[in-house]
C-alpha cells in the first residue's frame, strides 16, 4: 500500500502536464517505491534515450553560431534538478536551470538572438510562471524565438508561448492549456485489509485532501480552487504571450488538447509552421536586415565627416 500512496501525493501537487506522460512518470515511482530493480531491457532503453537526449543537445549547442544562441528545452518540466532523468523518454528540464541559461545568453555580448528549441510533454506548475515572466522580460533585450519540435505542451506550451515568435514544426504539436491534480480515496483497500489510519494534526485544514478517507465537498473546492487559480495564470500568460484576449484562450486553442501547427496558427497558438532549420535560416535573415540599415547609417556619417573634412 506504501506505493500507492506516495504515486498518491505524487498526482495531487498542481501538474501542467500530459496526463499520460505523468501516468508514466507514475508507474516509475510506484516501482521505485516498491524497490524493484529495472530489468536490463528497461536499463538499456534508459541509457539509449539519454545518450539520444545529450546527441540532441550538442546539436542544437553546434548551431549557435552567428549570434544566435540555442537553449534546449527538452522533456518533462521540474522546478529544481532533473527528478525523471534515470526515466525511460524524454527525461527532464529544470526551470532554474533553464533561466540560468538564459540568463548567460543575455549577458553574452556575442549572442543578439535567443532560439529555443522545445521538445516537452510539460511538467510541474512550480517555477513555470517566473520563467516565463522572465522571457518575457528578456525580449525587451534581445530577440527570444522559441519552436515546437515537435511538442510543446502544457507548461512546455506556457514558456514557449512566451517567446517573441513561436513555431512549430510540420509534424509538430502544441496546446494542452490545462492544470490537473489527482486525490486517490483508500479508505476502502484499508478497510478491506483491517487498517485504521488515524492522522493526529494541528491546524483545521492540515490533513485535508488526504487518501486515507474519502474527499469531502470543502476538500475538493479547495482543491479545485487551487487547479483554477494556476489555470488563471497559465491563460493571462497565454494571451499576454499571443496578444489575444484571455477569453480566446479559454474558449479556444483546443481547451486542454493539443494540437497540429495548422489548427494552433489558426487560432494564433504560434505564428507559423517551420522546421528548425527553417526558423534558423529566418533569425539569421532578420540579424542581416537588422545589420544593414546600421551599416548604411554609419556609412553616412562617414561620408558626412570626409565631407567636413575636405570643407576645412
Amino acid at each position: 500500500m506504501n506505493h500507492h500512496l506516495l504515486v498518491a501525493e505524487f498526482l495531487a501537487t498542481p501538474w501542467a502536464l500530459m496526463p499520460e506522460r505523468l501516468n508514466a512518470v507514475a508507474a516509475v515511482l510506484a516501482r521505485w517505491s516498491l524497490d524493484v530493480p529495472a530489468g536490463e531491457d528497461v536499463l538499456t532503453s534508459i541509457a539509449a534515450d539519454r545518450n539520444v537526449r545529450e546527441a540532441r543537445r550538442q546539436a542544437a549547442t553546434a548551431v549557435s553560431s552567428g549570434g544566435i544562441a540555442v537553449l534546449p528545452l527538452y522533456g518533462v518540466v521540474t522546478q529544481r534538478g532533473n527528478m525523471v532523468d534515470d526515466v525511460s523518454g524524454p527525461g527532464s528540464i529544470s526551470t532554474q536551470q533553464f533561466a540560468s541559461a538564459l540568463r548567460q545568453a543575455l549577458a553574452d555580448d556575442s549572442v543578439s538572438q535567443i532560439l529555443i528549441d522545445i521538445d516537452s510533454p510539460g511538467g510541474s506548475v512550480y517555477g513555470v510562471s517566473e520563467l516565463a515572466d522572465e522571457i518575457v522580460s528578456a525580449r525587451g533585450q534581445k530577440p527570444v524565438v522559441a519552436i515546437a519540435n515537435s511538442l510543446a505542451a502544457s507548461a512546455a506550451y506556457w514558456i514557449g508561448c512566451s517567446a517573441s515568435e513561436f513555431y512549430v514544426t510540420p509534424g509538430g504539436e502544441v496546446g494542452s492549456i490545462g492544470v490537473w491534480q489527482a486525490h486517490f480515496d483508500y479508505s476502502q483497500a484499508f478497510v478491506t485489509k483491517g487498517v485504521k489510519p488515524t492522522l493526529i494534526s494541528a491546524g483545521k485544514y492540515k490533513v485535508e485532501g488526504n487518501p486515507y478517507v474519502p474527499l469531502d465537498e470543502d476538500a475538493q473546492g479547495f482543491m479545485q480552487s487551487r487547479v483554477d487559480d494556476y489555470y488563471a495564470r497559465f491563460a493571462k500568460a497565454v494571451a499576454r504571450g499571443r496578444g489575444v484576449p484571455i477569453a480566446q484562450v479559454r474558449e479556444g486553442m483546443g481547451q486542454g488538447r493539443v494540437v497540429g501547427g495548422e489548427a494552433a496558427q489558426a487560432q494564433s497558438m504560434i505564428d507559423g509552421v517551420a522546421t528548425f532549420d527553417d526558423v534558423v535560416g529566418k533569425m539569421r535573415r532578420d540579424a542581416r536586415s537588422i545589420a544593414k540599415p546600421k551599416l548604411s547609417r554609419l556609412a553616412q556619417a562617414q561620408r558626412e565627416l570626409d565631407i567636413l573634412g575636405t570643407r576645412a
